[in-house]
């Protein structure tokens, strides 16, 4: 059990194990369970039902041909990710668990068993896959009518967020008391945060994880997203992790960094022995431009992770690279050469942290194993070059759907499960009449 967690229980009783499993979506699953009971229990049960579940509730006819039966599958626990909850006002702990079949096989859609999937076909080439996300959210005033707009919260001097105040410590010490609460938090669960910061949004914040091993550093993101909205929660307001919440802000994204370690020699890959720039550096970029298009149906979730995608609102619209350019989808920040790594700026807040990341190193891996050149670094503001990315859901499905490479390193059950829920949910929101449709549409047409 990690040390952070044995010193959170130092000389107190441990009432309750939360067991929980990151669902396609990512919310988390499962059950609580009596500590005296977890003790003499190993593993428990749920559904694999849950992964065919889709964002609203609903359910993608993905059971196959056994049908809709709702199997049980195996809760095993990771006991390496035990962290505490310290929210709930009692002592409990949070274990992640892994899910299996009856048969103890792993089940293949499980985001996390993905995840380890792409790892392990790295570790096969003796590389070693290292991550670093970048999370964004915004702190939005309590909204329980879904018909109303977004507004940013009210910040510590009784003034609503203010906008366009990047990197501004006023304005982090206007959400002072929320931020206080997310560091004592992620103390008590052992996370260490590399810095906060300010963003473009009216109450957009940026939380930097350091750089670690992609399966923990998912689990980190996973536990993430829940310790901060309770943080918020304490303090009357939300936290958002949609890629678009407010119309006129920017979108927040899970930026993704990734270097790459040769497990015999301990040296960055894409650094060569006098410190330049390897082939595998170029192939890795290689392979994002190449399946990023594919890939955006798992990076860009939701159909409003597409409104994110604006032209100089601090978000990719295109796959060119460049050094130290963030109008680039794929940009490469000055660093050491032992520290040389290539940001991924596509993903969104909204993805399931572990087949983003997931998604994103199969991009690299392709590029790495077929030895793919890149394009020409851009050079300039990329927001003036061609659009890459796909403009909406539906058409995100399609190059998704059509994707073998992908399919063969994410796995065929993963893709096809995760294409039907994505395509269920997909076509419920096609049925659902908008405001701006009844404002022009109703007397006008």
């Amino acid at each position: 059990m990690p040390k952070a967690a044995l010193a959170y229980l130092k000389d107190q009783k441990l009432d309750e194990i939360e067991c929980v499993i990151a669902d396609l979506p990512g919310i988390a699953r499962g059950k609580a369970v009596p500590a005296t009971k977890f003790a003499r229990q190993n593993t428990f049960y749920l559904p694999d039902s849950i992964f065919y579940q889709t964002i609203t509730g609903g359910w993608g006819e993905a059971a196959g041909d056994g049908g809709f039966i709702e199997r049980d599958m195996l809760l095993k626990p990771d006991y390496s990710t035990a962290t505490a909850a310290p929210w709930t006002g009692d002592f409990t702990l949070q274990v992640i668990h892994d899910a299996y079949d009856r048969k103890n096989e792993p089940i293949l859609f499980s985001p996390r068993n993905v995840l380890k999937r792409v790892v392990e076909l790295y570790r096969k080439e003796g590389w070693e896959p290292v991550v670093a996300p970048e999370m964004e959210f915004f702190l939005v005033a309590r909204n329980i009518d879904p018909a109303k707009p977004i507004e940013a919260m009210m910040g510590r001097s009784g003034r609503p967020a203010a906008a366009r105040q990047s990197y501004s410590m006023t304005a982090v010490d206007e959400f002072g008391p929320v931020i206080d609460d997310i560091y004592d938090f992620a103390e008590a669960q052992g996370f260490e945060i590399d810095g906060i910061t300010q963003e473009g949004g009216a109450g957009q914040l940026e939380i930097n994880l350091r750089h670690g091993d992609p399966v923990r550093l998912a689990d980190e993101v996973f536990y993430f997203k829940r310790l901060i909205r309770e943080a918020a929660l304490r303090h009357d307001c939300f936290a958002t992790f949609m890629a678009k919440p407010i119309a006129e802000e920017p979108g927040s994204a899970m930026h993704l960094h990734h270097s790459i370690i040769d497990i015999e020699t301990g040296a960055n890959v894409f650094s060569g022995p006098q410190g330049g720039e390897t082939d595998l550096f170029y192939n890795f970029i290689a392979g994002l431009q190449t399946h990023l298009p594919s890939a955006i149906a798992v990076l860009a979730p939701y159909v409003n992770s597409y409104r994110r995608y604006v032209k100089d609102h601090a978000a990719p619209i295109n796959l060119s690279w460049a050094r130290d350019n963030r109008t680039a989808g794929i940009r490469i920040p000055i660093s050491e050469p032992q520290a040389r790594r290539v940001e991924n700026r596509i993903a969104g807040m909204d993805c399931n942290p572990y087949l983003g990341i997931a998604v994103s190193l199969a991009c690299g891996y392709l590029g790495m194993k077929n030895e793919l050149r890149p394009s020409k670094q851009y050079r300039g503001d990329a927001y003036e070059g061609r659009e890459d990315l796909p403009r909406g859901m539906g058409e995100a499905l399609g190059l998704f759907e059509d994707a073998s490479e992908l399919h063969e390193i994410l796995g065929s059950e993963f893709t096809r499960v995760y294409s039907i829920v994505k395509r269920a949910e997909y076509d419920e929101f096609l049925q659902v009449i908008s405001p701006w449709e009844r404002e022009h549409l109703l007397l006008n047409v």
